[in-house]
């Protein structure tokens, strides 16, 4: 079955201005204590997940700063 009527722009646009992606929360690193990104690794400390600490000397991920 088809509708009776189409549906306007306006209304259209109104039930989707619901539909928008929310920006990232970021966590904190239990490490360091800085905000990172949920599944990504911490700049400061090269942590991930417990039991995993990433180093990347020439990117400067995990190694400290002197």
């Amino acid at each position: 079955m088809l509708p009776a009527q189409r549906q306007s722009h306006g209304r259209t646009r109104r039930r989707r201005s619901h539909d928008s992606i929310e920006g990232v929360k970021p966590t904190i690193c239990p490490l360091s204590g800085m905000p990172k990104q949920h599944h990504r690794v911490c700049k400061e400390s090269g942590y991930v997940r417990p039991g995993l600490r990433i180093s990347v000397p020439k990117l400067g991920i995990g190694v400290a700063n002197d």
